[in-house]
């Protein structure tokens, strides 16, 4: 983020610690985030992504240190005020969802905002429209497929017109088709100037989509740099028990085994190229 862009998100100091523990699960956070960013937080289960992130939508409030986000200091701003602010699609859709169509389920928001019809009804369309479901507007939610779940709790958010969009594992559970399917649908949702914030294990899914990366261990940022950049560096990735994306792990096998290839191929478009150029090289006399 450019010094003269102010942040949407911005964390000062933080650190959190449930009921009585001692053990802080976040630890003297600091973080910025720009406007349009698209971020992925990644490290193992207990790093402190998630507490992190139920932060931004007041969902938890820090202990120490102070969460700003559109402006809103989340000690003083109500959930109804940060609710038009940041959208938040948990890991499991089901925890989500509870209406009766799909519909409704993607009405619930903009209703609580105290929106006329006409403008409901238009947010309605739009998320539907986005995300592919127009036809399934009438469905009954838990008639639909894992995948399709996931959606519908997209487009109950994406109705909400928040500047900010979290998503828990955003891909579990999804084949390649269903993750190529909403991580598309974020990237679009992202070009239209929100900023998306991503939490996953998945290396492949933050190599390929994210343009910034979070790396945490230990309630702690361990680093916060361009995801190329990150994912680069090994040691790193290594203190937060992480490894690069496979293709790269394949990369690498491949360069021991006299392949001249580069050290950041990330993602398989990549390989493929690269592993392309290869191979008219040694054809070449």
């Amino acid at each position: 983020m450019s010094n003269s862009q102010s942040p949407i998100i911005e964390m000062r100091d933080v650190s959190h610690s449930y009921g009585e523990s001692k053990t802080p699960a976040l630890d003297h956070i600091n973080l910025r985030i720009a406007p349009g960013d698209f971020v992925a937080f990644i490290g193992q289960n207990g790093a402190g992504k998630t507490t992190l992130a139920k932060m931004l939508n007041g969902t938890l409030i820090p202990t120490s240190g102070d969460v700003i986000v559109g402006g809103h200091n989340t000690r003083e701003a109500g959930l109804d005020v940060l609710a038009r602010i940041v959208g938040f699609v948990y890991q499991n859709p089901d925890q989500q969802i509870f209406s009766k169509t799909v519909r409704d389920e993607v009405a619930f928001g903009p209703r609580c905002l105290g929106l006329d019809q006409a403008e409901i009804e238009k947010r309605v369309r739009h998320a539907l429209e986005l995300v592919g479901m127009e036809k399934d507007a009438e469905t009954y939610p838990f008639l639909l497929g894992r995948g399709q779940r996931q959606k519908l709790a997209v487009a109950a958010v994406i109705s909400m017109s928040t500047s900010i969009l979290v998503v828990d594992e955003p891909t579990t559970g999804l084949d390649l088709r269903g993750t190529r399917s909403i991580m598309n649908l974020l990237c679009q949702w992202n070009q239209e100037g929100r900023s998306i914030i991503i939490i996953t294990h998945d290396m492949n899914i933050v190599a390929e989509y994210a343009r910034r990366t979070v790396v945490m261990a230990g309630s702690r940022i361990l680093a916060d740099g361009p995801t190329r950049q990150v994912m680069a560096d090994v040691e790193i990735l290594k203190q937060a028990f992480l490894e690069p994306p496979q293709i790269t792990r394949v990369m690498n096998a491949l360069r021991g085994r006299g392949f001249q290839f580069p050290k950041n191929v990330f993602t398989v478009s990549e390989f493929y190229e690269e592993f392309k150029k290869a191979l008219t090289e040694r054809r070449e006399p």
